[in-house]
């Protein structure tokens, strides 16, 4: 492959803006990164990585009640301040925002841009990521090498590729909606569809693989969760700017952020980036490509512009990796709060009276304030945790379990409650929440039983293509 350097001018570049990196991120964030597209001109796509693991899982619970529901909640408040200047600039739209219901997700978008006064965009759906249905009972059960769970599961999805995103952009589509894809498929989607990059050539996709990875994580990049005061300065971090890659025809990248935004991009929030998530920095696993940056090379160009090469790209994986989620039973939470001189063995001599009101009950403790963050769940660390210190502290005691019975479950909650008059001392701010777990388990199933493809939202005819 041509590795020459990266061209900044060069016709054919592609710009790719990230609008969200989860569920929770700011609905504004967007609004300056269309901005800086359209500013700078040329072809360009928005992204929305909208999907953690267990999000899925939440949104087939929500389209269990409702069969309209299932997409992300804050999908229109995601779009509404963005959409009429995409649509208006010839900027692509791409988003796993479609959750556990595509379909319904790309009606809310029509309607939106109805409601705005927009043209009916061209919008395709993404589908084949679902294996939850009876048909792939069997084939999920060989995979996980077990029973799929007691109960039924409530989401089983496979991580599709960046193919059906190209093969849907390609055919003109201006918004795509997609379920489960791997998170660089939004970016990478977007780049084989621009450059008209084979589906074998390995190194050019590996790197519009990791184009995505940067980009994925929203404002992680361009330093939102580099921040450390007097370690590693961010300025104008309530201001941060989220992230755009300038791709070039070999798939190399320039990673920047949105014009007059706070945050920075150098080096360093590039190279973290780079390494998140990463379990082999050779053998990068994708539904597309296995990515190697072990040659991979940062250099600063300028003020927030970072150039990334030396990306490699080896044959995709036989197999597609699922997650399954099923029902876990219930997670009872109980906190109270201690405060002043001796907080800390008031809070430890309450965690002991659960103990023994609760015997025999796995009991998570942690003392928030002294030991929470690191504790684990035998309580060794809070074991070892010295008496408090002389001064006055504010310690929050937050009790935890987990059973099958929600009335087990429950038992935890009362007796949290029951310290306010049953003792130690000074107690107070009880707060308890019983929440229904989702459990999680992965596996991976040969590619050939997944089917891949794309359809016009509400349309019948659906498009096959390699998964």
């Amino acid at each position: 492959m041509n590795d020459a350097p990266v061209s900044h001018t060069a016709p054919r570049r592609l710009l790719v803006g990230c609008g969200a990196g989860f569920s929770g991120d700011r609905l504004d964030a967007a609004r300056a990164v269309v901005g800086t597209l359209i500013e700078r001109g040329g072809p360009a796509c928005l992204i929305y990585e909208t999907l953690a693991e267990r999000t899925l899982a939440l949104a087939q619970l929500r389209k269990r009640d409702d069969a309209g529901a299932g997409f992300d909640p804050r999908l229109e408040g995601f779009l509404r301040p963005v959409l009429a200047d995409c649509l208006a600039h010839g900027i692509a739209i791409v988003g796993n925002f479609g959750a556990a219901n595509p379909q319904a997700a790309a009606r809310r978008i029509a309607a939106l841009a109805v409601s705005l006064g927009l043209a009916a965009p061209r919008i395709a759906v993404i589908e084949g990521d679902d294996l939850t249905g009876d048909a792939h009972r069997s084939l999920l059960r060989e995979a996980l090498g077990s029973p799929v769970s007691a109960n039924e599961p409530v989401s089983a999805n496979a991580y599709l590729g960046a193919e059906p995103i190209a093969a849907a952009l390609r055919a003109g589509a201006q918004i795509v909606v997609a379920g489960r894809v791997a998170d660089p498929a939004l970016v990478l989607g977007a780049a084989i569809a621009h450059f008209g990059w084979a589906t074998d050539d390995w190194d050019r996709l590996a790197r519009g693989v990791m184009a995505g990875h940067l980009l994925e994580c929203g404002a992680q990049v361009s330093g939102g969760y580099f921040a450390d005061p007097g370690r590693k300065e961010v300025p104008d971090l309530a201001g941060v700017g989220f992230p755009i890659a300038e791709i070039d025809e070999q798939g190399h990248c320039v990673i920047t952020k949105a014009s007059g935004t706070g945050g920075i991009v150098n080096a360093m929030t590039v190279t973290e980036q780079l390494l998140y998530e990463i379990h082999d920095p050779a053998a990068y696993q994708t539904p597309d490509v296995v990515a190697d940056i072990t040659q991979a090379t940062v250099r600063e160009l300028g003020p927030d512009r970072v150039a990334v090469q030396g990306v490699r790209g080896h044959p995709r994986p036989a197999r597609l990796k699922v997650n399954v989620c099923h029902e876990g039973g219930w997670l009872a939470e109980g906190e109270i709060s201690y405060a002043g001189p001796g907080a800390r063995a008031r809070a430890r001599l309450a965690a002991q009276v659960l103990a023994q009101r609760l015997p025999g009950r796995r009991l998570r403790f942690d003392l928030i304030g002294a030991a929470s963050v690191f504790a684990d769940d035998d309580g060794r660390m809070l074991t070892d945790l010295p008496q408090a210190p002389a001064a006055s502290e504010d310690i929050r005691l937050r009790a935890a379990t987990a059973d099958a019975s929600r009335e087990a479950a429950e038992q935890l909650l009362h007796e949290v409650t029951a310290l306010y008059t049953c003792g130690p001392a000074g107690g107070g701010g009880v707060r308890t929440s019983l929440t229904p777990r989702l459990s999680t388990r992965s596996c991976l199933v040969p590619r050939e039983t997944v089917t891949a493809r794309w359809r016009w939202a509400d349309s019948a005819a659906a498009t096959q293509v390699r998964s």
